[in-house]
């Protein structure tokens, strides 16, 4: 059996050597670049299981890099760094990536990671369709409509919205949506739900702008507004 190839885009050559022998240790294949210029050419001819892409990179920056990889491509990208400010973390998942971890971070945390986002995008989806309110999920297809009209969402976005789905009305706190929808809970990095969040918001209100689909309910999350 082929093992699984993870592509790590990462400078700093002690991380990215430390994290391909966890990677090997798991059983996985291993590409290590430097460069960001070199990656697009790479996976124009092969894709991964999974990218990890860091953000400052000499040739070309990782957010480039990652805007790039989503005009084609939704091969999973966990973005790395080590820029801590909250706005360069919310630029990344706005780029589409799935994931991001500032550094310094412990392997064992990378590698929970990994699994967890590969376990997502595996599980296999119940033979149906989701509606509430104007909103159809068809979770085979993963194919979202608002009033008939499709919305094109990122894997965590549909995730998020699925969820919501199934339980309307209910409120959801961060850290029960970053479960059950990232499969994880890492502290300091529930407020990467409230990115997804406003992304989706967005997305609907250019089809429903009167219509506040995702209510907050301060100081406790969100919820599904159907009321």
């Amino acid at each position: 059996m082929t093992a699984e190839e993870i592509l790590i885009v990462e400078d700093e050559v002690k991380i990215a050597h430390l994290l391909r022998d966890y990677l090997k240790k798991e059983g996985y294949s291993v590409t290590c670049m430097e460069r960001g210029d070199t990656v697009i050419p790479y996976l124009r001819k092969k894709l991964p299981e999974l990218i990890l892409l860091d953000i400052m990179l000499p040739g070309k920056e990782g957010t480039e890099v990652c805007r790039e990889i989503r005009k084609f491509s939704t091969v999973p990208i966990i973005m790395l760094t080590a820029k801590a400010d909250e706005v360069d973390r919310i630029v990344g998942l706005e780029l589409g990536a799935d994931d991001y971890i500032c550094k310094p971070f412990s392997p064992r945390e990378v590698m929970a990671r990994i699994k967890a986002v590969l376990r997502r995008i595996r599980s296999p989806a119940e033979e149906k369709k989701i509606v509430a309110g104007p909103v159809t999920l068809d979770e085979i297809t993963r194919r979202v409509t608002v009033l008939d009209q499709e919305l094109k969402l990122t894997r965590n976005e549909f995730g998020l919205l699925r969820v919501m789905m199934l339980h309307p009305d209910r409120v959801f706190s961060r850290n029960e949506l970053l479960n059950l929808v990232q499969g994880y809970d890492f502290e300091g990095y529930d407020r990467t739900i409230d990115t997804h969040v406003k992304n989706l918001r967005k997305k609907i209100a250019d089809i429903i702008p009167d219509q506040e689909i995702i209510s907050t309910v301060y100081g406790l999350g969100y919820k599904l507004n159907l009321s």
